[in-house]
């Protein structure tokens, strides 16, 4: 909690994205520590038992994100593979929580529109998705808005 709350005070956000697992009782400490600052809770979606995850997380935080990547791996993936992930487990979990969920992982222009009314998430993060050789793609961002408008 510590380190996290150090982070804040050097960078004065309002929200603070956590990308890992937290012991438990850890969001509460950090709510009554940071008084109105934002919790975003990522969680990597596996299998089904990220349904349960997310709806003990989902009463100590204001936000949840949904992405891919793996926390059990030697070296957890934390995000940013560009890989997607079920999406039938993502909309589950957003009708079984409370508060309102982004959805992450893979989301290019190609999969936006179907990815927005599947899952009917509160907010999208993109990434790879939208990158070419590591930078913002315009062309790929105005093609993701415009699939979106159709």
């Amino acid at each position: 909690v510590r380190e996290i709350i150090e982070q804040h005070k050097r960078c004065g956000t309002n929200t603070i994205q956590i990308v890992d697992r937290l012991v438990k009782g850890t969001h509460e400490e950090l709510k009554t520590k940071l008084p109105g600052i934002n919790i975003v809770q990522v969680i990597h979606v596996n299998d089904e038992s990220s349904i349960e995850e997310a709806v003990q997380v989902s009463k100590s935080v204001d936000y949840i994100l949904l992405d891919s990547g793996n926390q059990k791996l030697k070296v957890k993936e934390l995000g940013g593979t560009g890989r997607t992930h079920d999406w039938t487990i993502s909309r589950k979990i957003v009708e079984a929580v409370d508060v309102p969920v982004f959805l992450a992982g893979g989301i290019n222009p190609d999969n936006i529109k179907e990815a927005v009314e599947f899952v009917h998430p509160f907010g999208i993060d993109l990434c790879s998705g939208v990158r070419t050789n590591g930078k913002l793609d315009e062309t790929k961002l105005k093609q993701l808005f415009n699939k979106l408008k159709s």
